[in-house]
């Protein structure tokens, strides 16, 4: 394994600076966890949910835009990242040293192309390579699927296991095929669902939303991104509509659903005026 030092660049003239920072944060999780009566009730469980909560602010942060807020929520998963290393230390597991030296020793084994003499033509070949490093690192003892989390919500986990099994070589060959599959699993969906089969057509339109977030995959289309952007979309033209109607003193509840169009057209107006 070569030892790759990499070109010198602007962001090494602050090192001294970034890694006094650093220290700075682990002294204070120290101080806090000694002193504090909140932090020293902490655990592993208690702060789970709480990291989730600040994993989704970070996303929600980044699907704004919000340098600001990414920044600063990027700040809070730093915390709880040093909160977690000084938990390990405690229970004699691990410490933040072995945190960052094991992904620093996973992010070389798994690029060889970087720090060995392996040789990729794009980002798919990055990609296989990853996944087969990782088999070979649990010697084939695992599924290709075991590293998806059974906690991850639907959507994101259906793209994690297609990814995965992309990497395993399972795949359809064209853009078409997929397609196709995404029709098939329509037809077979409608058909449950006009026999009012309902436990059946719930099944079928778990395909549906397999299938289509494979095709998004081949689109390089991310399909939670996609949803979350027309879910916000939805609010922002909602919203709108509910201010028009109350600022003209009629009540959204008693509009019928063609005058309710209409504040939902403008709605989309005024979205094309301000693109």
């Amino acid at each position: 394994m070569q030892n790759y030092a990499g070109p010198a660049t602007a962001i090494d003239q602050n090192r001294e600076k970034k890694l006094a920072s650093f220290d700075r944060l682990l002294t204070i999780m120290d101080q806090l966890r000694e002193n504090c009566p909140w932090d020293k009730k902490q655990t592993f469980d208690s702060l789970r949910h709480l990291t989730i909560e600040e994993t989704y602010e970070l996303g929600d942060a980044i699907l704004a835009g919000d340098l600001s807020e990414i920044r600063k929520e990027l700040g809070d998963i730093m915390l709880h990242i040093a909160f977690y290393s000084r938990l390990g230390h405690e229970q004699g597991a691990f410490d933040m040293a072995d945190v960052l030296n094991g992904i620093c020793e996973k992010l070389i084994l798994r690029h060889p192309h970087i720090y060995s003499d392996t040789v990729v033509n794009d980002e798919e070949d990055v990609k296989r390579n990853w996944e087969i490093i990782k088999q070979k690192e649990s010697r084939g003892e695992k599924s290709v699927l075991a590293g998806v989390p059974s906690s991850l919500p639907a959507l994101i986990k259906a793209i994690r296991i297609q990814e995965k099994a992309r990497g395993a070589g399972f795949d359809w060959d064209e853009k078409s095929q997929v397609w196709e599959k995404v029709q098939e699993e329509m037809a077979e969906f409608q058909e449950a669902a006009e026999a009012s089969n309902v436990e059946e057509a719930q099944s079928e339109f778990g395909d549906v939303l397999f299938s289509l977030i494979n095709y998004a995959r081949f689109m390089n289309i991310n399909p939670e991104e996609a949803l979350e952007r027309t879910n916000r979309k939805f609010i922002s033209r909602f919203t709108f509509m509910e201010n028009a109607i109350k600022a003209e003193g009629k009540k959204l509840n008693e509009l019928p659903l063609t005058e309710m169009d209409k504040y939902w057209n403008q709605a989309k107006e005024l979205e094309k005026s301000q693109a």
